[in-house]
């Protein structure tokens, strides 16, 4: 069995000790959070950016080594600088 990280952890002790209650309706909900979830994570615009051949080889490494397709690997990384969980180092 995996381990779990430390979110993960947190969330099975809540879990334990009953923190969790039923949410009522939850089939109706679950339907809206999913059509809602289809709204903001589509893919609707295409971009071309230049970078080196370098980098382009690069990220094509680090996508395969992470099992993904380099393009997903990219938009990835937009996204977590976006919502501030990939920061820019300061040295």
């Amino acid at each position: 069995m995996a381990r779990l990280d430390k979110f993960e952890t947190e969330i099975n002790k809540s879990h334990e000790n009953a923190e969790w209650k039923s949410v009522k309706n939850a089939p109706e909900r679950m339907k809206e959070y999913r059509r809602l979830a289809k709204i903001h994570l589509r893919k609707e615009k295409r971009i071309n950016i230049r970078i080196s051949e370098k980098d382009l080889m690069d990220i094509q490494k680090n996508a395969i080594n992470q099992g993904l397709p380099y393009q997903t690997l990219i938009s990835s990384i937009i996204h977590k600088y976006n919502a501030g969980i990939l920061v820019e180092s300061k040295d």
